[in-house]
């Protein structure tokens, strides 16, 4: 049983289809391990046990039937506390939801759910998706398997950890500055930020509108791209999902291959602040490109260093509109109403118990960037800043310009638990190279290039593609990760982290 955790999701699936172990067998093993490691980790903020026992039964008893099982039925899966599941809690990381039981999935949950994968719990997070470290969780931070003293990333901490520590094959995670892809650079995993629109937002909580999109993560880049192709798709519920047929991603996962492509270096995205072991990963990924027979070339995009403080006013503006929405009257946390105090002072009373520090930074300065006479020079800024990184994009990727852009998806590996929980302005720093991508609304991936020699931490390599061209991330990025296992062999399939 202990070898059923060690698979990959593509693997357990088949093995459930042919019978050689049921669905129930592999969750029960996926279950023990996270009884056996997840006090050390704290990947999951809840463990739905007898569900997700149910719905490996389900899956079993669909087999014996003669039924079609999908691709993914009954592979186990950890899924980000940010998505809705009806009678399952909710609490997005923070207090203000703590104890809150959605009557309602989101389509996400519901896709999954259709597809026969069997969701083990949610996963922990940064509050309201508010951070790079899942330190700001209401509920403590998670440790990355790899060195539990050291942060997994975030958001989604929580769903990278668990990939990691081998408590699940699949996971979901969501992206709005980079909370897939920094967790996964950091952990050794695969992320993907699927363009905007593609995967459904209805039942995830918001934090920026604009920005937001969930994803998939997982250990290959062909479970990435299996999982892609079960929740991406158009959803009526959503008005900003896209009508369109999902790229052909799998396809590209399991055809890797860059012979012919033109790939860009963005220029921006290396010097000061840039440890030396991840560049040194970096380039040795450059040149691995050029020996698969891709043509490198330089890509200039200098409205990409004015991202970061696009994004910390966008961002902000965005989530002081969404979570005025949580003031004690509805759902949720409610502090004070004892009889004598108005609504406005409950309101009060439950946002300053229920929020944590790092939400009230960005409420007030959201709020204070879309106030009178601040709007123009602020958040109105911004925007026309997003619109200059867009067209670098589009310039980029336009007539005579590249297939694909590759970056380190983080300027360090992962930082110990702590070192920047008091200031801010670095820890904003770990999204840097990833945060353009969701300005533009884009696709982009993250999967492990190593370990920085300076201190045995994983390394991510990003690839940025152009919208609806999600397919050519899988596509560079199998023939990368085929090349790399072949070469030093996959960190993490090969040998555990320590626990």
């Amino acid at each position: 049983m202990t070898d059923l955790i060690k698979l990959t999701a593509a693997e357990i699936a088949a093995k459930i289809a042919s019978g050689e172990v049921t669905a129930v067998q592999v969750t029960e093993a996926h279950l023990a391990r996270i009884e056996a490691v997840d006090e050390k980790v704290h990947a999951f903020l809840h463990v739905d046990r007898e569900g997700a026992l149910a719905q490996a039964r389900e899956v079993d008893a669909k087999r014996e039937r003669g039924e079609k099982l999908g691709p993914l039925a009954g592979v186990p899966l950890a899924l980000k506390d940010i998505f809705t599941t009806k009678g399952i809690p909710t609490t997005v990381g923070s207090k203000i939801l703590e104890g809150w039981i959605p009557p309602y999935d989101a389509t996400l949950t519901r896709k999954l759910k259709e597809a026969d994968v069997v969701i083990l719990g949610k996963t922990n997070m940064d509050e309201f998706a508010m951070g790079s470290s899942t330190e700001n969780s209401a509920y403590g931070p998670t440790g990355n398997p790899w060195d539990l003293t050291k942060i997994p990333g975030g958001s989604g901490g929580g769903s990278s950890a668990a990939l990691a520590s081998y408590e699940a094959p699949l996971a979901i995670g969501t992206d709005t500055g980079g909370s897939i892809r920094q967790p996964a650079a950091v952990t050794g995993t695969v992320g993907v930020k699927p363009t905007y629109g593609a995967v459904s937002r209805y039942g995830m909580v918001a934090f920026s509108s604009s920005l937001d999109q969930g994803g998939p993560c997982a250990r290959t880049v062909l479970d990435a791209a299996l999982l892609h192709e079960a929740i991406a798709g158009h959803d009526p519920l959503d008005s900003t999902s896209i009508d369109a047929p999902v790229p052909p991603v799998v396809e590209a996962a399991r055809n890797g291959d860059v012979k012919g492509m033109r790939i860009g270096v963005v220029k921006q995205f290396r010097g000061e602040g840039y440890q030396a072991g991840v560049l040194q990963r970096f380039d040795e990924s450059v040149e691995l490109l050029k020996e698969l027979g891709a043509e490198v070339v330089e890509v200039d995009c200098p409205s990409f260093d004015l991202a970061l403080a696009a994004y910390y006013l966008i961002a902000p503006s965005e989530c002081s509109s969404n979570l005025a929405r949580f003031d004690a009257m509805r759902y949720g946390l409610r502090v004070g109403d004892d009889g004598t105090k108005s609504a406005e002072e409950v309101t009060a009373l439950t946002r300053e118990a229920g929020f944590g520090d790092e939400v009230k930074r960005r409420v007030i300065l959201g709020t204070y960037a879309l106030s009178s006479g601040y709007y123009d020079a602020y958040y109105g800024s911004a925007q026309k800043v997003r619109t200059l990184i867009t067209r670098d994009f589009e310039k980029a990727f336009g007539e005579g310009g590249v297939d694909v852009l590759i970056s380190p998806t983080t300027p360090t590996t992962a930082f110990p638990i702590g070192e920047r929980a008091d200031d801010p302005m670095a820890m904003y720093l770990a999204d840097l190279c990833t945060i353009p991508t969701n300005l533009a609304g884009n696709a982009a991936m993250s999967l492990p290039c190593g370990l920085a020699p300076e201190d045995g931490m994983p390394v991510g390599l990003q690839i940025i593609a152009p919208a609806m061209a999600d397919d050519r991330l899988y596509r560079v990025g199998a023939a990368v990760e085929a090349a790399f296992n072949a070469r030093w062999g996959h960190p993490l399939l090969e040998e555990a982290p320590s626990l």
